[in-house]
């Protein structure tokens, strides 16, 4: 895994806030019609919105969180659906915890 990556993944406001909503799915995308935002995802244009940003602008934000493995992205027919990846998080906050020594 590059770390760097993930590192840069974190260093940005939105990036941050785009894995803050997805932690709540159902309670940020209730109003999702397409697919179930906790089962399938939340679609990026939706994302977009929330952070009042250009669906463009988000899907760089989404492909850089995918390649840091924060998230992960399904596609389904023609929009894309994106869930957090607790997992991969997990992962890089035990790394990061090790690298500055925390107890």
């Amino acid at each position: 895994m590059d770390r760097s990556t993930q590192i840069k993944a974190m260093a940005s406001d939105k990036r941050v806030e785009i894995l803050r909503l997805l932690s709540a799915p159902e309670t940020h995308f209730s109003r999702q019609w397409s697919a179930d935002p906790v089962a399938v995802g939340v679609c990026i244009q939706l994302i977009a919105e929330a952070l009042n940003i250009a669906q463009p602008t988000a899907s760089r934000h989404v492909e850089l969180l995918k390649h840091a493995r924060f998230i992960t992205v399904q596609k389904q027919q023609k929009w894309s659906y994106c869930k957090r990846n607790d997992a991969g998080l997990q992962d890089y906050f035990q790394w990061l915890k090790g690298e500055i020594n925390l107890p």
